[in-house]
């Protein structure tokens, strides 16, 4: 697996992933019907954001991770990021060698911390990712997240220094 930079021509390998992820409202707080041109401006980010894919020895877009600061300003050294993986592609270690490779870029670039700002605690594989990976649960914000089975449900505020 390779991670590197996302380019344009990337993006019609990420759309149908992060399509199915964000509309079935279980793990982002994005509105389900986001379109098309909406979703690339959310996920494609320019400088000082970063957009990278993982891909397989074919060039198969496995997975994609964006970061950013988290704030400007006074908060600008605090790092944030999100994450999709093609569910094709789940349980492969995707998700994981792309937060290593955002701790890496984070400590690289003169970050202090990563925060991830919403987490949602029915998300269970992500929280036990990042926790692996020395995220700890800041706070909780109870019933933050409205799961479209699940009714109101917490979300996580994680965060790692780097």
């Amino acid at each position: 697996m390779q991670i590197r930079e996302a380019t344009e021509a990337d993006w019609p390998a990420i759309w149908p992933f992060f399509h199915a992820v964000v509309a079935a409202g279980e793990t982002y707080a994005y509105p389900r019907d986001l379109d098309e041109p909406a979703g690339r401006a959310m996920w494609m980010l320019p400088p000082p954001g970063r957009t990278v894919v993982a891909v397989d020895a074919d060039g198969t877009v496995l997975g994609s991770a964006k970061m950013n600061p988290n704030h400007m300003g006074g908060s600008s050294h605090i790092a944030s990021a999100s994450f999709m993986v093609d569910p094709r592609y789940a349980r492969r270690g995707v998700g994981r060698a792309l937060g290593e490779h955002v701790l890496a870029w984070a400590r690289a670039e003169g970050y202090r911390g990563i925060q991830f700002n919403s987490v949602i605690e029915t998300n269970t594989a992500a929280v036990a990712l990042w926790q692996s990976l020395g995220f700890e649960i800041m706070t909780t914000i109870p019933e933050g997240f409205r799961h479209p089975t699940k009714g109101y449900v917490g979300f996580h505020v994680m965060y790692r220094k780097v």
